[in-house]
């Protein structure tokens, strides 16, 4: 199951609006013959790419799958038939299917006589490639990561506005391969006129990457014709509004899963204030400034009963940085 979901990792940020998942075969004797992952859309779906890989060592065998085998014929036949031809005797799947169209499947292959295993390494498939799916899928809206640097005191710019570089180097790259794996980038007109960011994937080289998330804009105010974000390089999408549900509805209905939230202090803090954010991934620089702006504005909060707690759920040392993953604790 691991390799399965390392398999899934791989492709994450491909696959939208389908999900990412991980799919190992063994033969009859218990031998690794076949590993896939979903392909972008319109491809196959990762059991398909595995058992084409195991060929005819698939009979008697077992497949191994992150998520329930789909029983429902879209852009693909159902997996379950492709497992059942193939000749599987036996699935394990971590997660069931939330959509009650693609849902059913292990229901399917028991009545066609295969043994079928749920819940095998259910958390780290859920906490993992597939945590932005199932948030969509069990939503309707996509998942959101809200992204931030800031120094110690937490401060996202010095007194005078000056922000670069607040985090190091190796923390920059890794927002780089984070954004690989979304959909979609966030930002307010206010950054995008500030800041000027490109919002693109680039490597160690500044070149850009073949796969580009959807850059969004959020904000009533135009931005020049010089903007990087007009630049070309990236598809760009400007959503005249302030709603934070209203953007959220929007991306959905292009098919965006997972989100990720650079925007500044005010658009951090109505997502917040919203309800919208779902994770938060901070990066603190060992630094001071004493002065500035803070990472958060205008999040509704006017006393420590109010205050958002969050469950930490990572923290790792990125070059100097501390990098914190965290996400909300729910309330009631």
């Amino acid at each position: 199951m691991r390799r399965a979901i390392a398999a899934a990792e791989e492709v994450r940020g491909s696959t939208s609006p389908n999900p990412p998942v991980g799919c190992v075969v063994l033969d009859a004797g218990g031998e690794q013959v076949g590993v896939g992952a979903t392909e972008p859309p319109p491809g196959w779906h990762a059991e398909v790419v595995a058992l084409r890989q195991a060929a005819d060592r698939a009979a008697d065998g077992t497949a191994v799958v992150t998520l329930e085998p789909c029983a429902h014929h879209g852009r693909t036949p159902p997996c379950t038939d492709a497992l059942r031809a193939a000749g599987i005797r036996t699935v394990h799947f971590a997660v069931e299917d939330p959509n009650p169209v693609a849902g059913g499947g292990a229901a399917v292959l028991r009545a066609g006589g295969l043994t079928v295993h749920q819940g095998l390494l259910r958390s780290e498939v859920e906490n993992g490639p597939l945590r932005a799916w199932l948030h969509f899928a069990r939503t309707g809206t996509p998942f959101v990561t809200w992204k931030f640097a800031a120094t110690l005191d937490g401060r996202v710019a010095a007194a005078d506005g000056t922000s670069r570089w607040i985090s190091s180097a190796q923390s920059r790259a890794d927002v780089h391969a984070i954004r690989a794996k979304a959909d979609a980038v966030l930002v307010g007109t206010g950054t995008a006129l500030a800041d000027d960011p490109a919002l693109t994937v680039r490597d160690e080289h500044g070149t850009a990457a073949s796969r580009q998330p959807l850059r969004v804009v959020v904000g009533r105010r135009d931005l020049p014709g010089s903007a990087r974000l007009r630049d070309g390089t990236a598809r760009t999408l400007h959503l005249a509004t302030h709603d934070p549900h209203e953007v959220l509805r929007a991306l959905a209905g292009r098919g965006m899963v997972d989100v990720l939230l650079e925007g500044g202090p005010t658009l951090a803090g109505a997502f917040l204030a919203a309800g919208c954010v779902h994770r938060v991934l901070g990066y603190l620089a060992p630094a001071l400034l004493g002065d500035g702006p803070a990472a958060l504005a205008g999040a509704g909060i006017g006393t420590i009963d109010d205050a958002v707690r969050l469950e930490i759920e990572d923290v790792a040392t990125i070059g100097p940085d501390l990098r914190i993953s965290a996400v909300p604790r729910s309330r009631g």
